[in-house]
Protein backbone atom coordinates (compact mmCIF):
# COMPACT_ATOMS: atom_id res chain seq x y z
CA UNK A 1 0.00 0.00 0.00
CA UNK A 2 0.96 3.83 -0.73
CA UNK A 3 2.18 4.94 2.04
CA UNK A 4 2.17 8.78 3.50
CA UNK A 5 5.98 9.69 4.40
CA UNK A 6 6.25 10.81 8.42
CA UNK A 7 4.99 14.25 8.08
CA UNK A 8 7.14 17.36 7.74
CA UNK A 9 6.72 18.84 10.39
CA UNK A 10 8.64 16.45 12.23
CA UNK A 11 11.26 16.63 9.94
CA UNK A 12 11.33 20.34 9.72
CA UNK A 13 10.98 21.41 12.98
CA UNK A 14 13.47 18.85 14.18
CA UNK A 15 16.16 19.97 11.51
CA UNK A 16 15.36 23.85 12.08
CA UNK A 17 15.20 24.45 15.53
CA UNK A 18 15.48 21.54 17.93
CA UNK A 19 16.69 17.90 17.55
CA UNK A 20 14.92 14.41 18.75
CA UNK A 21 16.35 13.32 21.35
CA UNK A 22 15.95 13.57 25.03
CA UNK A 23 17.85 12.34 28.19
CA UNK A 24 15.55 12.94 31.67
CA UNK A 25 16.63 14.14 35.32
CA UNK A 26 18.62 17.16 35.70
CA UNK A 27 21.69 18.60 35.09
CA UNK A 28 23.67 20.28 38.49
CA UNK A 29 25.82 22.21 35.88
CA UNK A 30 22.65 23.94 34.05
CA UNK A 31 21.01 24.26 37.42
CA UNK A 32 24.03 26.42 39.03
CA UNK A 33 24.22 28.12 35.38
CA UNK A 34 20.74 29.27 35.51
CA UNK A 35 20.84 30.43 39.27
CA UNK A 36 23.98 32.09 38.43
CA UNK A 37 22.97 33.78 35.41
CA UNK A 38 20.39 37.16 35.64
CA UNK A 39 20.68 37.81 31.92
CA UNK A 40 17.76 36.16 29.93
CA UNK A 41 19.13 36.77 26.54
CA UNK A 42 22.18 35.07 27.62
CA UNK A 43 20.49 31.67 29.13
CA UNK A 44 18.29 31.68 25.76
CA UNK A 45 21.23 31.16 24.02
CA UNK A 46 23.18 28.88 26.38
CA UNK A 47 19.91 26.62 26.01
CA UNK A 48 20.73 27.28 22.03
CA UNK A 49 24.26 25.75 22.52
CA UNK A 50 22.50 23.19 24.17
CA UNK A 51 20.07 22.50 21.34
CA UNK A 52 23.30 22.17 19.42
CA UNK A 53 24.83 19.84 21.19
CA UNK A 54 21.48 17.90 21.90
CA UNK A 55 21.73 18.37 25.66
CA UNK A 56 18.35 18.74 26.18
CA UNK A 57 18.11 18.16 30.01
CA UNK A 58 19.85 21.76 30.24
CA UNK A 59 18.20 23.18 27.29
CA UNK A 60 14.99 22.68 29.13
CA UNK A 61 16.11 23.81 31.97
CA UNK A 62 18.27 26.71 30.82
CA UNK A 63 14.78 28.07 29.11
CA UNK A 64 12.72 27.77 31.91
CA UNK A 65 15.18 30.15 33.45
CA UNK A 66 15.57 32.28 30.75
CA UNK A 67 11.26 32.35 31.01
CA UNK A 68 11.00 32.88 34.60
CA UNK A 69 13.46 36.15 34.09
CA UNK A 70 11.67 37.40 31.07
CA UNK A 71 8.29 36.09 30.80
CA UNK A 72 7.49 37.91 27.52
CA UNK A 73 10.16 36.01 25.38
CA UNK A 74 8.83 34.20 22.47
CA UNK A 75 11.47 32.92 21.35
CA UNK A 76 12.28 30.81 24.94
CA UNK A 77 8.50 29.93 24.52
CA UNK A 78 9.00 28.62 20.70
CA UNK A 79 12.60 27.04 21.21
CA UNK A 80 11.20 25.19 25.24
CA UNK A 81 7.87 24.02 22.92
CA UNK A 82 10.16 22.18 20.57
CA UNK A 83 12.00 20.78 23.22
CA UNK A 84 9.08 18.88 24.79
CA UNK A 85 7.82 18.11 21.21
CA UNK A 86 11.10 15.91 21.06
CA UNK A 87 10.16 14.25 24.46
CA UNK A 88 6.70 13.44 23.10
CA UNK A 89 5.12 16.01 25.73
CA UNK A 90 2.71 17.54 23.36
CA UNK A 91 -0.11 19.02 25.98
CA UNK A 92 2.80 21.38 27.41
CA UNK A 93 4.24 21.64 24.06
CA UNK A 94 0.85 23.14 22.74
CA UNK A 95 0.49 25.40 26.15
CA UNK A 96 4.11 26.80 24.89
CA UNK A 97 2.91 27.23 21.20
CA UNK A 98 -0.27 28.91 22.61
CA UNK A 99 2.03 31.10 24.41
CA UNK A 100 4.45 31.69 21.80
CA UNK A 101 1.70 32.89 19.03
CA UNK A 102 -0.11 34.77 21.99
CA UNK A 103 3.62 36.96 22.35
CA UNK A 104 3.76 37.31 18.79
CA UNK A 105 0.78 37.23 16.95
CA UNK A 106 2.27 37.67 13.37
CA UNK A 107 4.76 35.16 13.56
CA UNK A 108 4.35 33.49 10.51
CA UNK A 109 6.46 30.51 11.27
CA UNK A 110 5.56 29.51 14.67
CA UNK A 111 2.29 29.90 12.84
CA UNK A 112 2.90 26.80 10.36
CA UNK A 113 4.83 25.02 12.79
CA UNK A 114 2.64 25.11 15.34
CA UNK A 115 -0.24 24.42 12.89
CA UNK A 116 1.65 21.59 11.37
CA UNK A 117 2.53 19.72 14.44
CA UNK A 118 -1.01 19.78 15.57
CA UNK A 119 -2.51 18.32 12.14
CA UNK A 120 0.78 15.54 12.41
CA UNK A 121 -0.48 14.33 15.33
CA UNK A 122 -3.49 13.35 13.94
CA UNK A 123 -5.51 13.82 17.39
CA UNK A 124 -6.12 17.90 16.66
CA UNK A 125 -6.36 18.35 12.70
CA UNK A 126 -9.44 20.35 13.47
CA UNK A 127 -7.59 22.58 15.82
CA UNK A 128 -4.61 22.44 13.19
CA UNK A 129 -6.95 24.03 10.28
CA UNK A 130 -7.74 27.41 11.49
CA UNK A 131 -3.95 27.40 12.56
CA UNK A 132 -2.41 26.56 9.46
CA UNK A 133 -5.13 29.21 7.39
CA UNK A 134 -3.47 31.79 9.34
CA UNK A 135 0.06 31.44 9.05
CA UNK A 136 -0.73 30.97 5.09
CA UNK A 137 -2.33 34.27 5.32
CA UNK A 138 0.65 35.75 7.29
CA UNK A 139 2.66 34.00 4.39
CA UNK A 140 1.42 32.47 1.39
CA UNK A 141 4.83 31.14 0.56
CA UNK A 142 4.87 29.35 3.35
CA UNK A 143 5.84 25.88 2.29
CA UNK A 144 5.12 24.42 5.17
CA UNK A 145 1.82 25.39 6.19
CA UNK A 146 0.57 24.80 2.55
CA UNK A 147 1.51 21.08 2.78
CA UNK A 148 0.41 20.56 6.17
CA UNK A 149 -2.98 21.67 5.25
CA UNK A 150 -3.43 19.91 1.94
CA UNK A 151 -2.76 17.07 4.47
CA UNK A 152 -5.33 18.05 6.73
CA UNK A 153 -7.80 18.50 4.29
CA UNK A 154 -6.88 15.14 2.58
CA UNK A 155 -7.45 13.19 6.36
CA UNK A 156 -10.61 15.48 6.56
CA UNK A 157 -12.10 14.24 3.02
CA UNK A 158 -11.69 17.06 1.09
CA UNK A 159 -9.81 15.56 -2.12
CA UNK A 160 -10.43 19.03 -4.24
CA UNK A 161 -8.85 21.01 -1.86
CA UNK A 162 -5.87 19.02 -0.69
CA UNK A 163 -4.94 18.57 -4.30
CA UNK A 164 -5.30 22.32 -4.95
CA UNK A 165 -3.18 23.39 -1.93
CA UNK A 166 -0.58 20.18 -2.50
CA UNK A 167 -0.49 21.86 -6.57
CA UNK A 168 0.28 25.29 -5.20
CA UNK A 169 2.92 23.67 -2.77
CA UNK A 170 5.15 22.27 -5.88
CA UNK A 171 5.23 25.46 -7.28
CA UNK A 172 6.64 27.19 -4.59
CA UNK A 173 10.41 27.85 -5.41
CA UNK A 174 11.66 25.63 -1.97
CA UNK A 175 9.46 22.85 -2.84
CA UNK A 176 11.25 19.28 -1.94
CA UNK A 177 10.85 15.99 -2.47
CA UNK A 178 8.77 15.77 0.48
CA UNK A 179 6.48 18.05 -1.38
CA UNK A 180 6.03 16.27 -4.48
CA UNK A 181 6.34 12.99 -2.50
CA UNK A 182 3.35 14.24 -0.80
CA UNK A 183 1.26 15.14 -4.04
CA UNK A 184 1.80 12.07 -5.22
CA UNK A 185 -0.22 10.73 -1.89
CA UNK A 186 -2.97 13.02 -1.99
CA UNK A 187 -2.79 12.37 -5.76
CA UNK A 188 -3.32 8.19 -5.48
CA UNK A 189 -6.12 8.85 -2.61
CA UNK A 190 -7.70 10.72 -5.02
CA UNK A 191 -7.88 7.75 -7.57
CA UNK A 192 -5.41 9.62 -10.10
CA UNK A 193 -2.33 6.63 -10.33
CA UNK A 194 -0.62 8.47 -13.42
CA UNK A 195 -0.77 11.29 -11.68
CA UNK A 196 0.87 9.91 -8.67
CA UNK A 197 3.31 8.04 -10.47
CA UNK A 198 4.84 11.37 -12.27
CA UNK A 199 4.86 13.06 -9.24
CA UNK A 200 6.59 10.71 -6.76
CA UNK A 201 9.02 10.56 -10.21
CA UNK A 202 9.73 14.36 -9.76
CA UNK A 203 10.55 13.38 -6.14
CA UNK A 204 13.21 11.05 -6.98
CA UNK A 205 14.74 13.27 -9.55
CA UNK A 206 15.04 15.38 -6.28
CA UNK A 207 16.52 13.30 -4.02
CA UNK A 208 17.00 10.23 -6.23
CA UNK A 209 18.79 8.02 -3.42
CA UNK A 210 15.90 8.09 -1.13
CA UNK A 211 15.12 4.52 -1.81
CA UNK A 212 11.44 4.74 -0.13
CA UNK A 213 10.20 6.96 -2.80
CA UNK A 214 11.67 4.03 -5.40
CA UNK A 215 9.09 1.30 -2.85
CA UNK A 216 6.23 4.13 -3.26
CA UNK A 217 6.74 4.14 -7.52
CA UNK A 218 6.95 0.58 -7.73
CA UNK A 219 3.74 -0.03 -5.59
CA UNK A 220 1.79 2.97 -7.72
CA UNK A 221 3.10 1.17 -10.83
CA UNK A 222 2.18 -2.44 -9.82
CA UNK A 223 -1.39 -0.68 -9.31
CA UNK A 224 -1.35 0.40 -13.35
CA UNK A 225 -0.51 -3.02 -13.95
CA UNK A 226 3.22 -1.64 -15.22
CA UNK A 227 4.99 -4.67 -14.03
CA UNK A 228 8.35 -3.67 -16.09
CA UNK A 229 8.47 -0.61 -14.83
CA UNK A 230 7.76 -1.33 -11.05
CA UNK A 231 10.34 -4.52 -11.06
CA UNK A 232 13.02 -1.49 -12.66
CA UNK A 233 12.66 0.12 -8.93
CA UNK A 234 12.63 -3.11 -7.22
CA UNK A 235 15.69 -4.43 -8.58
CA UNK A 236 17.45 -1.35 -8.05
CA UNK A 237 16.59 -1.67 -4.39
CA UNK A 238 17.15 -5.30 -4.56
CA UNK A 239 20.89 -3.86 -5.16
CA UNK A 240 20.93 -2.12 -2.04
CA UNK A 241 19.83 -4.99 -0.14
CA UNK A 242 22.42 -6.68 2.73
CA UNK A 243 23.06 -8.60 5.97
CA UNK A 244 22.09 -5.09 7.93
CA UNK A 245 18.72 -4.19 6.07
CA UNK A 246 16.02 -4.69 8.10
CA UNK A 247 13.21 -7.94 8.00
CA UNK A 248 10.68 -5.53 7.32
CA UNK A 249 12.22 -3.83 4.31
CA UNK A 250 13.52 -6.96 3.28
CA UNK A 251 9.22 -8.51 3.36
CA UNK A 252 8.43 -5.62 1.98
CA UNK A 253 10.40 -5.81 -0.65
CA UNK A 254 9.67 -9.32 -1.05
CA UNK A 255 5.74 -8.88 -1.40
CA UNK A 256 6.25 -5.98 -4.12
CA UNK A 257 8.23 -8.57 -6.28
CA UNK A 258 5.47 -11.41 -5.69
CA UNK A 259 2.42 -9.09 -7.00
CA UNK A 260 5.12 -8.12 -10.33
CA UNK A 261 4.99 -11.66 -10.94
CA UNK A 262 8.44 -12.30 -9.60
CA UNK A 263 7.81 -14.97 -6.82
CA UNK A 264 11.57 -16.49 -7.44
CA UNK A 265 13.01 -13.21 -7.09
CA UNK A 266 10.66 -12.83 -3.24
CA UNK A 267 11.89 -16.51 -2.00
CA UNK A 268 15.46 -15.49 -2.88
CA UNK A 269 15.24 -12.46 -0.83
CA UNK A 270 13.29 -14.55 2.58
CA UNK A 271 16.05 -17.59 1.78
CA UNK A 272 18.63 -14.89 2.42
CA UNK A 273 17.36 -14.02 6.13
CA UNK A 274 19.07 -15.42 9.03
CA UNK A 275 17.94 -18.56 10.40
CA UNK A 276 16.05 -16.52 13.21
CA UNK A 277 13.96 -13.96 11.40
CA UNK A 278 13.10 -17.04 8.37
CA UNK A 279 11.15 -17.64 11.48
CA UNK A 280 9.42 -14.65 12.12
CA UNK A 281 5.64 -14.94 11.59
CA UNK A 282 5.85 -12.51 8.83
CA UNK A 283 8.05 -14.63 6.57
CA UNK A 284 6.45 -17.63 7.46
CA UNK A 285 3.40 -16.46 5.87
CA UNK A 286 4.78 -14.48 3.15
CA UNK A 287 6.93 -17.56 1.93
CA UNK A 288 3.45 -19.61 2.35
CA UNK A 289 1.64 -17.43 0.58
CA UNK A 290 4.30 -16.93 -2.67
CA UNK A 291 4.34 -21.01 -2.56
CA UNK A 292 0.75 -21.19 -2.89
CA UNK A 293 -0.28 -23.32 0.51
CA UNK A 294 -1.04 -20.32 2.89
CA UNK A 295 -2.20 -21.90 6.02
CA UNK A 296 -1.90 -25.62 4.59
CA UNK A 297 0.24 -25.92 7.87
CA UNK A 298 -0.22 -25.91 11.24
CA UNK A 299 2.84 -23.89 11.42
CA UNK A 300 1.68 -21.29 8.69
CA UNK A 301 -2.01 -21.26 10.40
CA UNK A 302 -0.03 -20.20 13.96
CA UNK A 303 2.26 -17.73 12.03
CA UNK A 304 -1.08 -15.95 10.81
CA UNK A 305 -2.86 -15.95 13.78
CA UNK A 306 0.35 -13.91 15.33
CA UNK A 307 0.20 -11.68 12.76
CA UNK A 308 -3.45 -11.33 13.69
CA UNK A 309 -3.03 -10.68 16.98
CA UNK A 310 -0.77 -7.69 15.95
CA UNK A 311 -3.33 -6.54 13.62
CA UNK A 312 -6.42 -7.65 14.24
CA UNK A 313 -8.31 -5.78 11.94
CA UNK A 314 -6.65 -7.17 8.58
CA UNK A 315 -8.97 -8.24 6.75
CA UNK A 316 -6.54 -9.75 4.27
CA UNK A 317 -5.12 -11.43 7.25
CA UNK A 318 -8.52 -12.67 8.26
CA UNK A 319 -9.82 -13.75 4.66
CA UNK A 320 -6.24 -16.37 4.56
CA UNK A 321 -7.23 -17.54 8.22
CA UNK A 322 -11.07 -18.23 6.74
CA UNK A 323 -9.79 -19.93 3.72
CA UNK A 324 -7.12 -22.00 5.52
CA UNK A 325 -9.26 -23.31 8.38
CA UNK A 326 -12.58 -24.51 6.01
CA UNK A 327 -11.77 -27.76 5.67
CA UNK A 328 -10.36 -28.64 8.81
CA UNK A 329 -12.27 -26.09 11.30
CA UNK A 330 -15.05 -24.97 9.53
CA UNK A 331 -16.38 -23.30 12.77
CA UNK A 332 -13.52 -21.34 12.99
CA UNK A 333 -13.45 -20.43 9.03
CA UNK A 334 -17.05 -19.23 9.73
CA UNK A 335 -15.85 -17.06 12.88
CA UNK A 336 -12.81 -15.89 10.54
CA UNK A 337 -14.68 -14.39 8.08
CA UNK A 338 -17.40 -13.20 10.16
CA UNK A 339 -14.87 -10.77 11.60
CA UNK A 340 -13.55 -9.81 8.10
CA UNK A 341 -17.41 -9.05 7.10
CA UNK A 342 -17.41 -6.72 9.85
CA UNK A 343 -15.18 -4.45 8.90
CA UNK A 344 -16.15 -5.05 4.94
CA UNK A 345 -19.53 -5.69 4.70
CA UNK A 346 -19.97 -5.42 1.19
CA UNK A 347 -16.82 -7.72 0.06
CA UNK A 348 -18.43 -10.06 -1.82
CA UNK A 349 -15.19 -12.55 -1.93
CA UNK A 350 -15.48 -12.60 2.10
CA UNK A 351 -18.62 -13.27 2.07
CA UNK A 352 -18.29 -16.09 -0.55
CA UNK A 353 -15.80 -17.61 1.68
CA UNK A 354 -18.49 -17.33 4.80
CA UNK A 355 -21.22 -19.08 2.38
CA UNK A 356 -18.34 -21.62 1.75
CA UNK A 357 -17.91 -22.44 5.48
CA UNK A 358 -21.58 -22.88 5.81
CA UNK A 359 -21.68 -25.65 3.30
CA UNK A 360 -18.97 -27.60 5.04
CA UNK A 361 -20.85 -26.93 8.26
CA UNK A 362 -23.96 -28.39 6.24
CA UNK A 363 -26.04 -25.01 6.73
CA UNK A 364 -27.44 -25.28 3.78
CA UNK A 365 -30.31 -22.30 3.70
CA UNK A 366 -28.18 -20.22 5.41
CA UNK A 367 -25.21 -20.73 2.68
CA UNK A 368 -28.31 -20.20 -0.46
CA UNK A 369 -29.27 -17.09 1.34
CA UNK A 370 -25.21 -15.74 1.11
CA UNK A 371 -23.94 -17.08 -2.27
CA UNK A 372 -27.39 -15.81 -4.15
CA UNK A 373 -27.18 -12.53 -2.59
CA UNK A 374 -23.54 -12.45 -4.08
CA UNK A 375 -23.88 -13.52 -7.43
CA UNK A 376 -26.85 -10.68 -7.72
CA UNK A 377 -23.50 -8.17 -7.02
CA UNK A 378 -21.14 -10.62 -8.84
CA UNK A 379 -22.68 -12.67 -11.89
CA UNK A 380 -19.46 -14.28 -12.53
CA UNK A 381 -18.19 -15.20 -9.06
CA UNK A 382 -16.97 -19.00 -9.90
CA UNK A 383 -16.47 -20.05 -6.03
CA UNK A 384 -19.98 -18.52 -5.34
CA UNK A 385 -21.88 -20.54 -8.11
CA UNK A 386 -19.86 -23.90 -7.33
CA UNK A 387 -20.65 -23.60 -3.67
CA UNK A 388 -24.46 -22.63 -4.54
CA UNK A 389 -24.82 -25.90 -6.81
CA UNK A 390 -23.32 -28.33 -4.44
CA UNK A 391 -25.73 -26.86 -1.55
CA UNK A 392 -28.41 -26.95 -3.89
CA UNK A 393 -27.03 -30.43 -5.03
CA UNK A 394 -27.24 -30.94 -1.07
CA UNK A 395 -30.97 -30.27 -0.26
CA UNK A 396 -31.85 -32.13 -3.25
CA UNK A 397 -33.26 -29.26 -5.72
CA UNK A 398 -31.38 -31.25 -8.30
CA UNK A 399 -33.11 -29.13 -10.95
CA UNK A 400 -31.84 -25.81 -9.46
CA UNK A 401 -28.03 -27.54 -9.03
CA UNK A 402 -28.37 -28.39 -12.31
CA UNK A 403 -28.36 -24.79 -13.72
CA UNK A 404 -25.35 -24.18 -11.18
CA UNK A 405 -23.11 -27.11 -12.90
CA UNK A 406 -24.32 -26.13 -16.35
CA UNK A 407 -23.47 -22.70 -16.03
CA UNK A 408 -19.74 -24.01 -14.08
CA UNK A 409 -19.21 -25.98 -17.50
CA UNK A 410 -20.12 -23.04 -19.48
CA UNK A 411 -16.94 -21.25 -17.78
CA UNK A 412 -14.91 -24.11 -17.30
CA UNK A 413 -15.05 -26.66 -19.44
CA UNK A 414 -11.91 -28.38 -18.76
CA UNK A 415 -13.18 -29.63 -14.66
CA UNK A 416 -14.10 -33.00 -14.93
CA UNK A 417 -15.88 -33.58 -11.29
CA UNK A 418 -18.74 -31.21 -13.16
CA UNK A 419 -19.68 -33.59 -15.27
CA UNK A 420 -20.37 -35.88 -12.55
CA UNK A 421 -22.61 -33.69 -10.85
CA UNK A 422 -24.44 -32.86 -14.07
CA UNK A 423 -25.10 -36.90 -14.66
CA UNK A 424 -25.43 -37.86 -11.02
CA UNK A 425 -28.13 -34.44 -11.72
CA UNK A 426 -29.74 -35.96 -14.74
CA UNK A 427 -29.67 -39.64 -13.15
CA UNK A 428 -31.35 -38.72 -9.68
CA UNK A 429 -34.13 -36.65 -12.43
CA UNK A 430 -34.79 -39.97 -13.87
CA UNK A 431 -33.63 -38.06 -17.22
CA UNK A 432 -31.62 -41.30 -18.35
CA UNK A 433 -30.30 -40.33 -21.81
CA UNK A 434 -28.51 -37.13 -20.50
CA UNK A 435 -27.21 -39.32 -17.59
CA UNK A 436 -25.65 -41.11 -19.74
CA UNK A 437 -24.31 -38.34 -22.01
CA UNK A 438 -22.92 -36.63 -19.35
CA UNK A 439 -21.58 -39.71 -17.28
CA UNK A 440 -19.59 -40.74 -21.07
CA UNK A 441 -18.20 -37.31 -21.31
CA UNK A 442 -17.14 -37.11 -17.16
CA UNK A 443 -15.46 -40.14 -18.40
CA UNK A 444 -13.63 -38.85 -21.58
CA UNK A 445 -12.33 -36.42 -19.40
CA UNK A 446 -11.68 -37.72 -16.26
CA UNK A 447 -8.20 -38.00 -14.50
CA UNK A 448 -8.02 -41.51 -13.34
CA UNK A 449 -5.83 -40.28 -9.96
CA UNK A 450 -7.55 -37.65 -9.07
CA UNK A 451 -11.08 -39.11 -10.24
CA UNK A 452 -11.09 -42.64 -8.97
CA UNK A 453 -13.88 -42.61 -6.81
CA UNK A 454 -16.33 -40.58 -9.34
CA UNK A 455 -14.63 -43.11 -11.97
CA UNK A 456 -15.32 -46.10 -9.76
CA UNK A 457 -19.25 -45.15 -9.33
CA UNK A 458 -19.72 -44.47 -12.73
CA UNK A 459 -18.61 -47.67 -14.03
CA UNK A 460 -20.80 -49.13 -11.66
CA UNK A 461 -23.86 -47.34 -12.86
CA UNK A 462 -23.57 -47.70 -16.82
CA UNK A 463 -24.55 -50.98 -16.91
CA UNK A 464 -28.00 -50.89 -15.41
CA UNK A 465 -28.41 -46.96 -17.00
CA UNK A 466 -28.03 -48.72 -20.22
CA UNK A 467 -30.55 -51.09 -19.65
CA UNK A 468 -33.03 -48.68 -18.19
CA UNK A 469 -32.45 -46.66 -21.13
CA UNK A 470 -33.07 -49.66 -23.84
CA UNK A 471 -36.31 -50.46 -21.87
CA UNK A 472 -37.54 -46.82 -22.51
CA UNK A 473 -36.96 -46.04 -18.92
CA UNK A 474 -36.84 -42.77 -17.72
CA UNK A 475 -37.79 -38.94 -18.44
CA UNK A 476 -37.17 -38.07 -22.36
CA UNK A 477 -37.23 -34.38 -21.50
CA UNK A 478 -34.56 -32.42 -19.68
CA UNK A 479 -36.07 -30.42 -16.92
CA UNK A 480 -34.41 -27.26 -15.33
Amino acid sequence: MFRLPQFQVIASVLVALTCVLFVHGRSARAQELADNETDPIKLFERGQDAHAKNDFKTAIQLYDAALKLKPEFPEAEFQRAMALLAINHENEAVQAFNRAVALRPQWAIAYAKFGSFLGSTGNYSTDAEPILRKAIELDDKSLEATVGLAVVRQRQGDLPEALKLIRIATALKNATSYTWRTRAYIESAAGDTASAVASITRALETDPREPAMRFDRANLLLQMNDRTGAVADLDALRSTVNSTTAVSIVVDLAQLYARAGRPEESLRLLDGLSEKDRQLPEVIALRSEISGDAGSSVEQRAALEQLLQRDPKNTALLAQLGNSYRTIDPEKSLAYYYRALQIEPTNTAFATGYAAALVQLRRFPEAIEVLRRVIQKQPSDHAAHANLAIALYELKDYAAALQEYEWLKAERPEIAVTYFYIATAHDKLGQYQDALDAYEKFLSVANANVNKLEIEKVNLRLPSLRNQIKRGQGRKDKKS
